[in-house]
């Protein structure tokens, strides 16, 4: 696995956990805030709009640290991540994931995202977007059970042993819902925010009815679906249970989910968080279809899917909490099973408004967030620095920060927000970069120094508070 360390200090890699070696952070707290972005030259992608953003923004932020991080975060996927051509004539956009050389379709889209709003006023941050949006249209044609790809044909992979129907132009190949929602998410508000249609080809065209197929296809209503996988691993959450098809499921006309956005194995495979990502993309598909005048049939398909998946999850997601009342699950499978945990990453249950699936005061959703942060939901910890959900990627008590951006994300309270950027202070281990993870009592172990969704995540919370709630960055 490729991995790269921004940090000038020594560090020891350990079991995926970074290591503070002996002299690593002694002087952290002493940091002159010399900006960490590589040199102009050496940088993946410019954008002046970007640049321009980060030196107003940074003006507004009184805690010199803060503002630090904000300019080695916000930049970091057009900094290093992203590969951009032009291929048949046609704008492409790879975008890797950081240290790991492969592209997400879910990474690559929230890694992009934070730019969104700059983008009507630039035509460089313009042929990225559309880049990336020819680049997903291309990767879902190839596979729609994929959740990684390669940037070109790579023989002999890293998980090409997997039991299940690999190519070479595929990194991994495990089945996510949100891995065709964030495409869609990808290309709606592209279409919203700058009325450019250009990208939206037959190969696109063809992408859309894919996802629509491949979300009937796992409903599994009359079979087990078309997509299983196996893996030989020690890991128990890199594999799926009944011979690779997960475990049993009531077809009740949600759909299966095999894997996480942690890329872990659902225990019960209906993934509750992106069956309501699901509802919202498919109603975003439909509209654009609509408005653009083309697929009729297709836009039609689209909602009525989402339709079903609606009443579905009004039925099957939601139960009385021994201590939160109505609280959405995070796993169901249609019989009446149900688990109540949340993880940090996106989609989840957390994240719902974020995405649009969900109003902040929903009654239903408050219910939620307040199970989410707190010590009933199994995967959240507290701890001498910070508090904050996890999950079974990295395992016990290790934090990922993005849980704690989130929060901010979807909170109205001032002092929430304060409170989660002060712990993002305190946790990012002197590198001026989120984690991966972090210990809940030692954030210099720590999991992946270069994640760079993490990190536009990061700049993406800044950059909304200075847009809704600047005094906010003047009074930490």
């Amino acid at each position: 696995m490729k991995r790269r360390n921004f940090l000038k200090n020594s560090l020891l890699f350990t079991g995926g956990i970074m290591l503070a070696g002996t002299p690593s952070f002694a002087s952290y707290k002493n940091l002159k805030y010399i900006s960490n972005r590589p040199e102009i030259s050496k940088r993946h992608f410019v954008s002046k709009t970007v640049d321009n953003t980060i030196k107003k923004v940074k003006k507004a932020i009184a805690n010199k640290e803060l503002a630090w991080m904000f300019e080695n975060c916000f930049p970091n996927t057009l900094d290093t991540t992203v590969k951009y051509s032009v291929i048949d004539g046609k704008p492409d956009s790879f975008v890797i994931t950081g240290d790991i050389d492969a592209m997400w379709l879910r990474d690559s889209t929230a890694q992009v995202w934070p730019y969104l709003p700059l983008v009507k006023g630039d035509s460089d941050l313009k042929k990225l977007f559309r880049g990336l949006i020819n680049r997903q249209a291309k990767c879902i044609n190839i596979d729609p059970f994929a959740n990684a790809f390669n940037f070109d044909k790579v023989q002999n992979g890293h998980w090409n042993t997997d039991v299940t129907d690999m190519k070479p132009e595929i990194y991994e190949r495990k089945w996510e819902i949100d891995s065709l929602c964030y495409p869609i998410r990808l290309a709606y508000h592209y279409w919203k925010s700058t009325g450019d249609t250009s990208c939206f080809d037959s190969n696109w065209q063809n992408a859309m009815q894919i996802v629509v197929d491949t979300f009937k296809d796992q409903q599994r209503k009359t079979n087990k679906g078309s997509y299983s996988f196996l893996r030989v691993t020690d890991r128990f959450y890199d594999n799926l249970p009944g011979v690779g098809y997960g475990n049993p499921i009531n077809p009740v006309g949600l759909i299966v989910s095999s894997f996480r956005p942690s890329d872990d194995a659902t225990l019960f495979p209906f993934l509750i968080p992106s069956n309501y990502f699901a509802v919202i993309s498919l109603k975003q598909m439909s509209e654009m279809l609509n408005a653009l005048g083309i697929k009729s049939q297709l836009a039609q398909e689209a909602k009525t899917l989402a339709k079903e998946v609606e009443v579905a999850l009004e039925k099957f997601a939601i139960s009385d909490h021994l201590s939160y009342g109505k609280t959405i699950a995070f796993e169901a499978d249609g019989f009446g099973n149900k688990m109540f945990m949340d993880d940090a990453n996106i989609p989840n249950l957390l994240s719902l408004p974020y995405l649009g699936a969900m109003d902040l005061d929903n009654p239903i959703y408050k219910n939620t967030r307040k199970f989410v942060l707190s010590e009933n939901n199994p995967w959240f910890f507290k701890g001498k620095t910070a508090e904050g959900v996890g999950g079974p990627h990295v395992g016990a008590d290790m934090i990922w920060p993005m849980s704690i951006i989130m929060r901010a994300m979807t909170s109205t309270d001032e002092k929430e927000i304060k409170k989660c950027l002060t712990m993002l202070i305190k946790t990012h281990a002197g590198t001026g970069f989120m984690h991966e993870t972090f210990h809940k009592d030692n954030p210099e172990k720590f999991s992946r120094s270069w994640f760079a969704w993490a990190n536009t995540l990061f700049g993406e919370l800044i950059l909304k508070i200075y847009n809704e709630k600047p005094h906010i960055l003047s009074s930490i």
